[in-house]
Order: structure tokens, then C-alpha cells, then sequence
């Protein structure tokens, strides 16, 4: 059975608020691969959303730079998520600002007919705090919204 999984790929590029930084961090954007039965993801064009180079995803957290493409219109976007998502569901991604990769998870779900599963809509952190929203889709037609809340420490040994 098919996993989907959201992840961080790196890129070579810098978040324009660290250029100054004499080593700054490289940007990194989160991305949805499916991991096919035997552990292997299915590789996938996605676009940094940052300076907007084209990255094959081969694994989870790697990707390789398309060399000489600034565009691909064959990149999945939201609107044609969109189209095959029930309204309620696609309103309510759509009214939290989801990002792709989250579209694409609840699209997969669906497909899969994964009830119970949910997506993360959002997160916020405040004093060693995470608290957050998500959609649990049901079935097709019924999906619950919640909320979470934990405490995060970093122990430091």
C-alpha cells in the first residue's frame, strides 16, 4: 500500500532576509512524495518557492536541479487539485492558505480512501509551545476539524 509523505528538500538558494550573513543557511521547501509498496519514492518535478528552480524529487529530503528550466507546466498546481477535491474540503484548504504539498496530501487520502487520516492546516509556536489545526477526512463527504496542542523541550546533554 502507497505511503504519501510531506518533506523538506533542500535548494541551493538563500532566503533574501539571510543574504547578509556571512554563511548563510540554504533554503529548504516542503514538498509531498508517495512511497510506492516497496519503499521506493516516485520520483516528481517540484518548483522551489523561493527562486523558483525546477528540482526532480528522487528521495525523501533529495532532489537534483533541473538544469535549464525555469518553469514546468506539468507541475501539479492547486487549482488542478482543486478540480477533483469535494467543495467543502477545497474551501476549507483554501480558507487556511494550504500550501501545495498539503493539497496534494489531502488529495491523496482521498484517492486512497485513507479515512481517519488527516493533514496539518496550521501551526503555531509560542513559548516551547506547538499548538495547531487539522482536517481528519472521514470519507469522501465528512471531514472533522481539530486541534492539538504539546509541549516541545530540547534536552541539551
Amino acid at each position: 500500500m502507497p505511503k504519501g509523505q510531506k518533506h523538506l528538500v533542500p535548494c541551493r538558494c538563500v532566503l533574501s532576509q539571510l543574504k547578509h550573513l556571512s554563511e548563510p543557511p540554504r533554503h529548504h521547501f516542503i514538498v509531498f512524495s508517495v512511497v510506492d509498496d516497496s519503499d521506493v519514492v516516485i520520483p516528481k518535478f517540484a518548483q522551489c518557492n523561493n527562486c523558483g528552480l525546477i528540482h526532480k524529487v528522487t528521495d525523501i529530503c533529495k532532489s537534483e536541479i533541473v538544469r535549464g528550466r525555469e518553469s514546468m507546466t506539468s507541475i501539479a498546481s492547486v487549482d488542478d487539485i482543486r478540480l477533483g477535491m469535494p467543495k467543502a474540503l477545497g474551501d476549507l484548504l483554501e480558507g487556511n492558505n494550504a500550501d501545495l504539498p498539503t493539497w496534494e496530501a489531502a488529495q491523496f487520502i482521498l484517492e486512497n480512501k485513507f479515512w481517519g487520516d488527516f493533514v496539518v492546516l496550521t501551526t503555531d509556536h509560542s513559548g516551547g509551545a506547538r499548538q495547531g489545526k487539522y482536517v481528519r477526512i472521514l470519507s469522501e463527504s465528512m471531514f472533522k476539524v481539530d486541534t492539538f496542542f504539546r509541549e516541545e523541550t530540547l534536552q541539551v546533554k
